[in-house]
């Protein structure tokens, strides 16, 4: 009798010690079965603070590319796209070019403003492909020519000598913007509004804007033209002969720059979004 009511205490024992164990959670078990719902929870979070319904987030960043130094802003219209608008401006001041003789002195002046409608079919990842314009362009060079007295220069491949009492000179002009509003595609990489959170981006893009056909202007208004005795001095502003080949020639400059209808945009930059509503 005493034995069995000793094994009846340990069997006692032993089972409310397991219903003890099971009713009280381990210490290390508790961190690790709660983290993943925390972080479960965050995760959430952000989702719905990222995508919580259009024009609710708003971006401002900057960058450089062949159109210049540029500033952009751009807002959420849904999951997949933003809208953006950005302006480029660029001033420089180029001396001392030659081509076939001919001395310039000129002026790189870029402006333009445009829009573009940023798709990300992958809305978690950076790749996006962007159809948009520019509407306001005012890219252009100027240049004054100019070839000193006594040296050589050939206009459609009949050379000339300017003349060392009265030499050459004349203006030149350059314009990208024959097309405006021109039409512009590009695909890049990152989202100033990152679909995953954060406010940092670093956008990168290609492509090209459709600017028309470049517009090539050159005149020679003064000085004479002479041969390489320094005699039969024409006025270059004047001469029929001297003037058809300097129309030929510019057809030959026209030619050269044709590839520029096609503006090419390489464009790197950062961007900082934050939440509007």
């Amino acid at each position: 009798m005493k034995t069995f009511a000793l094994r009846l205490t340990l069997i006692l024992l032993v089972i409310s010690a397991a219903l003890f164990s099971l009713s009280t959670p381990l210490p290390a078990q508790q961190p690790a079965l709660s983290a993943p719902t925390s972080s479960l929870t965050s995760l959430a979070t952000k989702a719905r603070s990222v995508n919580n319904g259009p024009l609710s987030h708003v971006a401002f960043g900057g960058g450089i590319s062949p159109l210049g130094i540029n500033m952009q802003a751009a807002v959420n219209l849904n999951r997949y796209m933003n809208f953006r608008g950005v302006g480029n401006v660029f001033n420089y001041t180029v001396n001392n070019i030659s081509t076939n003789g001919l001395n310039l002195n000129g002026k790189l002046n870029f402006a333009t403003a445009g829009a573009s409608l940023d798709f990300y079919p992958f809305p978690n990842h950076g790749f996006r492909l962007s159809p948009g314009g520019l509407f306001y362009n005012q890219n252009t060079v100027n240049a004054n020519v100019s070839v000193s007295g006594g040296t050589s220069f050939s206009l459609n491949g009949v050379k000339y000598y300017a003349s060392s009492s009265n030499p050459i000179t004349g203006t030149g002009s350059l314009g990208l913007n024959s097309s405006n509003p021109a039409f512009s595609m590009t695909a890049g990489w990152g989202n100033m509004i990152p679909r995953r959170g954060g406010h940092w981006s670093f956008p990168f893009e290609i492509g090209a804007a459709f600017v028309g056909s470049p517009n090539l202007n050159m005149a020679l208004t003064s000085g004479q033209a002479c041969d390489a005795q320094g005699q039969n001095c024409v006025d270059v502003a004047t001469d029929p002969n001297l003037q058809a080949n300097l129309q030929a020639q510019i057809q030959k400059y026209r030619t050269d720059v044709s590839p520029f209808r096609y503006y090419p945009i390489v464009n790197f930059g950062a961007a900082y979004s934050f939440r509007i509503r």
